[in-house]
């Protein structure tokens, strides 16, 4: 195979592996936070908006990984700084 076959494979490949594993952890993380939240509700109800408040900044800095881990792999399909490197060294 040619190098830029490779390339493009490698990044296609690294592109689906972060979105998939980008996607996954934080999708647990948040059910985790859900559940520990819910429970903290049912014994301290008085706490309540003190504990969703907690809960959504948390779920939101959980959300932004996930974000970042699409902006990866976008950047990877379609700006990927490979291919500029690649068509460069061949240009010359």
């Amino acid at each position: 195979m040619d190098t830029p076959t490779l390339i493009a494979i490698a990044s296609i490949t690294m592109s689906s592996f972060t979105t998939a594993i980008g996607t996954m952890i934080p999708a647990l993380s948040e059910g985790k936070a859900v559940i520990s939240a819910l429970s903290s509700l049912a014994q301290q109800p008085d706490a309540s908006p003190t504990i969703t408040r907690t809960l959504f900044v948390g779920l939101a800095m959980i959300e932004s990984m996930a974000i970042y881990c699409f902006v990866v792999s976008m950047i990877l399909l379609f700006a990927n700084p490979f291919w500029n490197h690649f068509i460069s060294t061949a240009g010359h």
